[in-house]
């Protein structure tokens, strides 16, 4: 963004020749323009941005783009037809996935509560006269925890095959958190910032982690075993477990010998005897391990799927 037309002028043109000349690429007239923001709003990815007045300054104000929302509403009542047809379990859950990915996406636009609640106005009655008849219209009781996460209790929905389908028009703006440049692994003052955000606990384990080391592991191993700690905020990728350094153990998700690096995305953080129990053999040892960890299903499907990767016998 430029503060006046002749800047923004010098960035177009010179934005055009490096495409041009450098990557051989040519521009959409109809998508690349200068707006000024203050008169016009400009549109990109079913989003509109203008930058209106507010006290002394001036703010980005965002809205869902009119053209967006009437494809919006067109595919809401085609999936409201198809409830109708089949108000079934699936459909559903269907319906409640598609309100969802919208609202997870559109929820960075400030007036996106007003999109959506005109929205939900609009396909009202056509949501009432298909969906009465299949399914109550009440106040969630008892609704799953997906509900409870995403949405209030206080609005009421439809209740359709045991499903409390989530509300359209309940939407709240979330604020977009700006990408700090001088958080950077690069320079002292990036490795000082990204070290605060750590708890304490978490930075007493790396520094043990740092200076423990093992001679037959790799550079790339020791570093990224070291990042993937931090990531996990030192959390047992199976159990949840928060790990002591000395119980840490850095699990290659595909093994070395079949064809598997010391990349970050293919090392695991996990407690030594869950890793023990990956590797396992022995069914009688494996099952006592398994009630000594008090692994869960949830938990032994993930070690089985570990333990498919390295070409072993699932544990049942």
């Amino acid at each position: 963004m430029c503060r006046d037309w002749k800047t923004a002028e010098k960035w177009y043109h010179a934005v055009t020749l490096y495409l041009k000349e450098r990557l051989k690429l040519d521009i959409s007239p109809e998508k690349s323009k200068i707006i000024n923001l203050r008169k016009n709003e400009s549109a990109f990815l079913g989003f509109t941005i203008r930058a209106n007045r507010k006290r002394k300054k001036r703010v980005a104000h965002t809205f869902v783009k009119a053209e967006k929302m009437r494809k919006i509403k067109a595919d809401a009542k085609k999936r409201i037809k198809i409830l109708r047809a089949s108000p079934t379990a699936q459909n559903a859950l269907r319906f409640n996935s598609f309100v969802l990915g919208l609202h997870n996406y559109f929820n960075r636009a400030t007036h996106v509560n007003i999109a959506f609640s005109r929205l939900a106005y609009e396909i009202g009655a056509s949501m009432y006269n298909r969906l009465k008849p299949i399914g109550k219209y009440e106040h969630p009781n008892n609704p799953p925890p997906v509900y409870k996460k995403f949405y209030s209790l206080g609005s009421k929905t439809y209740k359709i095959a045991g499903v409390y389908l989530f509300p359209l028009g309940v939407i709240k703006t979330k604020n977009v958190i700006a990408f700090t440049q001088s958080i950077t692994p690069f320079t002292e003052e990036g490795r000082v910032q990204i070290s605060a955000r750590l708890s304490k606990n978490i930075r007493q384990e790396i520094v043990l982690l740092m200076e423990s080391k093992i001679p037959t592991r790799s550079v790339e191993y020791m570093d990224n075993r070291i990042s993937r700690y931090s990531m996990k905020k030192g959390k047992c990728e199976i159990t949840g477990m928060f790990l002591q350094a000395e119980n840490v153990y850095c699990h290659h998700y595909i093994p070395t010998p079949l064809g598997g690096s010391d990349k970050f995305n293919n090392l695991r953080i996990l407690q030594k005897e869950v890793h023990e129990l990956i590797h396992m053999t022995d069914k009688i040892k494996a099952n006592t391990l398994i009630k000594f960890l008090g692994i869960t299903e949830s938990m032994l499907k993930k070690i089985n799927k570990y333990r498919e990767k390295c070409e072993l016998e699932i544990i049942k």
